[in-house]
């Protein structure tokens, strides 16, 4: 193998007394079932089938011993190959040698190093009593009520009910923006100045005509940039109630019934979420140190294939949010040869683990496996049953094996690190 690639070019001749004697049974199966014109299905002298089926009879002959010589061509070299081999520069004539190259990938053949005891440096999983205030303080917003205001008019942090109408200013018989009942926060993080400019003090019932200009990088395409002319009329306006943090606050969002156990169980989960993203950032880093131990090349073919992974990923997550890829201004390719370095990196990854599994007889077990799949069913909102129908089918449920399976590799790595733990 070269250095720098896993590709491997191989002849295959295959013996002219073989050839014979494939062609012979090919032919005499043809024989059997041929239909020429002047003969019974069957009878026309093999002679006249061999021309008249030369081409069948050749290509179903290359299609069979081809690829047999090439697996006792490849076992012989001890080579694990990856993927189809591609077959070119055939050479098929009488009383010749059967012979064509093959171009494949092999998996690289790499020394195992040293991957217990690996030292790294983990920060500590600390939880303060802020971030258990902040934590306490989203529980108090998620409680919270909207009073009607009826004895004054609208001010900052209210939440303003509205129908209204636009247009583009520069454009005036073009498609409106309008919506009935639309809620706007005044003077709220992700509302256009403009609108909490012209809408502080209005009354419900009150009409308002302003213009609102979009900055350039609006995240709405068909507004950034431009100035519509809004009609504003106002339905109602509310202020929000956030509930104090109190043991009436425990026993409304939990099975509390008091602030001190709220506070408890808050600290606990974030402690135990903290931990994980410790693990998380600690297992990163061993694979890193396991990347800079084993350099080699990896197969082409499995890295487009992770990229294949990658983009069908990123494609989901815009379908769930409701936008079509296909209006998009994502220049796809880019962002296929921008990932390449990280799909080099996730594959050979992929391959040490696969070797530690081996090496530490690590397995997924079919109960791990129901497992996965019923996590991964929920969260897709399907049954378990069809999920590995549908992996089975598209050819992913070994894909998923390897990759749990890889992940029980580097959580065994992990176990055996030597960890130091940072002082606070």
């Amino acid at each position: 193998m070269e250095a720098t690639t896993c590709k491997k070019e191989l002849v295959i001749e295959i013996p002219v007394e073989v050839v014979k004697r494939e062609v012979d049974s090919v032919a005499g199966q043809f024989a059997k079932r041929a239909r020429i014109p002047g003969f019974r299905p069957g009878h026309a002298p093999t002679s006249l089938v061999r021309r008249h089926f030369q081409g069948d009879i050749r290509s179903e002959v290359a299609q069979t011993l081809i690829p047999r010589f090439f697996q006792t061509a490849v076992k012989e070299q001890k080579w694990d190959v990856v993927g189809q081999p591609h077959f070119d520069d055939l050479k098929f004539e009488d009383d010749q040698p059967l012979s064509c190259k093959a171009t494949f990938e092999i998996f690289p053949d790499f020394e195992l190093k040293p991957y217990k005891e690996l030292e790294i440096e983990e920060e500590p999983a600390a939880v303060t009593d802020a971030d258990v205030d902040k934590a306490v303080d989203e529980l108090r917003e998620g409680a919270a009520t909207f009073d009607v205001v009826t004895d004054r008019p609208a001010q900052d942090d209210d939440h303003i009910t509205v129908s209204y109408r636009g247009h583009d200013a520069s454009a005036p018989a073009s498609e409106p923006a309008e919506a009935k009942e639309a809620e706007i926060h005044l003077a709220g993080k992700h509302t256009v100045p403009a609108f909490t400019e012209n809408l502080r003090g209005v009354q419900v019932g009150e009409v308002k005509e302003f213009p609102v200009t979009y900055a350039e990088d609006y995240p709405q395409k068909a507004l950034a940039g431009k100035t519509f002319s809004y009609r504003v009329e106002v339905q109602s306006i509310k202020k929000k109630v956030v509930p104090p943090a109190d043991d009436e606050l425990a026993k409304s969002v939990s099975e509390f019934a008091s602030l001190e156990e709220l506070r408890a169980k808050v600290r606990q989960d974030m402690e135990k979420n903290a931990q994980r993203h410790v693990e998380i950032d600690s297992k990163q880093k061993l694979a890193e140190e396991l990347l800079e131990a084993h350099q080699f090349p990896v197969p082409e073919e499995l890295v487009e294939a992770q990229l294949d992974r990658k983009i069908e990923r990123t494609l989901g997550q815009l379908l769930q949010q409701g936008i079509d890829p296909r209006q998009t201004q994502v220049d796809w390719k880019k962002v296929r040869e921008d990932g390449r370095p990280d799909g080099e990196k996730e594959v050979r990854v992929a391959l040490i683990l696969g070797r530690i599994a081996e090496a530490e007889k690590i397995d997924l077990t079919e109960e791990e496996l129901d497992d996965v799949i019923r996590e991964i069913a929920q969260e897709r909102h399907m049954t378990a049953a069809e999920l590995k129908t549908r992996l089975t089918r598209d050819g992913k449920l070994d894909t998923l094996k390897s990759t749990r399976r890889n992940q029980k590799a580097l959580d065994f790595v992990y176990r055996n690190a030597k960890i130091i733990r940072k002082n606070v």
